[in-house]
């Protein structure tokens, strides 16, 4: 919705960026043929291939491990709502529009839409998982394990070091 009136404003897309809260975040309509930052500009039927192969991918991974973690489905679905939105830009367009220009004076960040946020957000989501989860897992054994010993050894009247517990 943000993007159509983006779209149909005709003050965007004149080749000057509109300021909205001041200079950090302005509007600058731009058609990206290519793929993150731009990259490989002309691929867009190359990119919205390998979108559906990414979508098939995500769809199966949440079938099989999404009901375990909200954070996995919460992830899963960033990511895909994100491909979705570049690839019907892709299909219709033969581009992706993006139009969230983020910076301060000359120091900006790549001209981008709401599709390509869901998918940093997911990425850094993916990271954070990657990361923290084994590192809490871990905890949980070894805390559990600490626990389990404990009790067991209280049951069976042996003297337990509580300081470990």
């Amino acid at each position: 919705m943000l993007k159509n009136w983006v779209v149909a404003n005709p003050r965007f897309g004149q080749g000057q960026p509109t300021q909205v809260v001041g200079d950090w975040l302005r509007i600058d309509l731009i058609h990206n043929g290519g793929g993150l930052f731009g990259l490989l500009q002309g691929s867009a039927p190359v990119f919205a291939a390998v979108t559906i192969l990414v979508a098939l991918v995500l769809v199966v991974v949440e079938l099989r491990q999404g009901g375990r973690s909200w954070l996995l489905t919460i992830t899963l679905g960033l990511l895909l709502g994100g491909a979705t939105g570049n690839f019907i830009d892709r299909i219709k367009f033969g581009y992706v529009i993006d139009f969230a220009d983020i910076g301060i004076g000359t120091w900006r960040w790549y001209i981008f839409n709401i599709a390509d946020s869901a998918v940093t957000v997911a990425i850094l989501l993916m990271i954070l998982m990657w990361f923290v989860t084994p590192r809490l897992q871990s905890r949980e054994t070894t805390h559990g394990a600490t626990t389990a010993d404990a009790a067991n050894g209280a049951a069976n009247g042996d003297s337990v070091d509580r300081s470990v517990v």
